[in-house]
């Protein structure tokens, strides 16, 4: 199994395609993961529309939500086929949506049924098959749950657990609120690798800096990070010249927005509106200054390529106005 020690996360409605291919401009080293796709979305739905990517986004794993062990199967093998390196079965995440299609963190409460997923879903295809997970939800309160969560699914081939390291209540808090008020619990992760050292285990939750990814990597196998790249995604360049110690590594803004633009300007002629790609570099120049001004050029009733033309004739010359505004 091909290990990668930092990885981002699944997103719904962010991580789409688009998104991948603009990470991937900053780093070729770290994996990324698709947004959540339900498995009756992809029997019944649109594969190529759900389903393709650039090649340039490999190592790329397909996260899936679902709980019928013939359904995940049958996924998995679309998986292999349509060119994913991984799948990954998600137990974490505790939305409403999530909820009342029964998989998600709910299913931590099922460990049985996630077994079977896992033990259906290895027999079917030869690529890796993974488990994204809590710490716990609701009442489980103890480590000994949690282990013995990860020990049953371990014994039927799930080789690689991500663990978000937070529990999740299903009841009484949103979504987003179980990302930052059931507190970080880091040391129940470290202990599962002490417990599994045969197993592969990555982080999940709170990490924002390369200190906190270096940090972690002495304990774990691998990390994942969410929302901090998101929002400021030229953190890649950093984890590409720190982490992965690619010295050649020397990126800057403009250079990768200028190759943005060229894949821009490639899916407008195939009908894809520019708006769903340019929502996801409105956090490029996060930290620096006049980053305020690219939000709002990218934020105004009409956006064009002509907006991110103006944009660099700016930023090399200064005293340039905006033509945009």
């Amino acid at each position: 199994m091909n290990h990668y020690p930092v990885s981002i996360a699944p997103m719904m409605d962010w991580t789409d395609k688009h998104c991948r291919y603009f990470y991937r401009l900053f780093s070729k080293n770290v994996q990324l993961y698709t947004e959540m796709i339900t498995t009756k979305a992809i029997l019944r739905g649109d594969k190529n529309r759900l389903l393709d990517f650039n090649a340039n986004e490999n190592p790329l794993v397909l996260q899936l939500g679902g709980s019928d062990p013939k359904e995940m199967a049958e996924c998995a093998l679309i998986a292999q086929d349509w060119g994913y390196d991984e799948v990954n079965i998600n137990v974490g995440c505790p939305s409403d949506r999530v909820l009342s299609g029964s998989f998600g963190a709910c299913l931590m409460k099922e460990p049985d049924l996630v077994a079977q997923c896992v033990e259906t879903m290895i027999e079917k295809c030869d690529i890796p098959v993974t488990v994204k997970h809590r710490i716990g939800i609701d009442d489980m309160e103890s480590y000994d749950q949690l282990s013995d969560f990860v020990n049953l699914i371990s014994q039927k081939g799930c080789q690689h657990f991500i663990v978000h390291a937070r529990k999740a209540w299903l009841t009484g808090l949103s979504p987003k609120e179980n990302r930052t008020i059931p507190p970080l619990n880091y040391p129940w992760v470290y202990q599962l690798k002490k417990d599994f050292s045969q197993l592969k285990f990555t982080i999940n939750g709170g990490v924002e800096h390369c200190g906190d990814i270096a940090a972690h990597l002495d304990q774990v196998d691998g990390v994942m990070l969410g929302r901090a790249i998101y929002h400021n995604p030229f953190l890649l360049e950093q984890i590409e010249r720190e982490i992965f110690d690619n010295k050649e590594c020397s990126l800057d803004r403009e250079l990768i927005l200028k190759e943005y633009m060229t894949y821009i300007s490639d899916q407008c002629k195939l009908g894809v509106p520019i708006r769903s790609m340019t929502r996801h570099i409105l956090g490029l120049y996060h930290g620096e200054a006049n980053a305020k001004l690219f939000r709002r050029l990218l934020s105004g009733k009409v956006v064009e390529l002509g907006h991110l033309n103006d944009w660099l004739d700016f930023k090399k010359n200064s005293s340039t106005e905006i033509k945009s505004f």
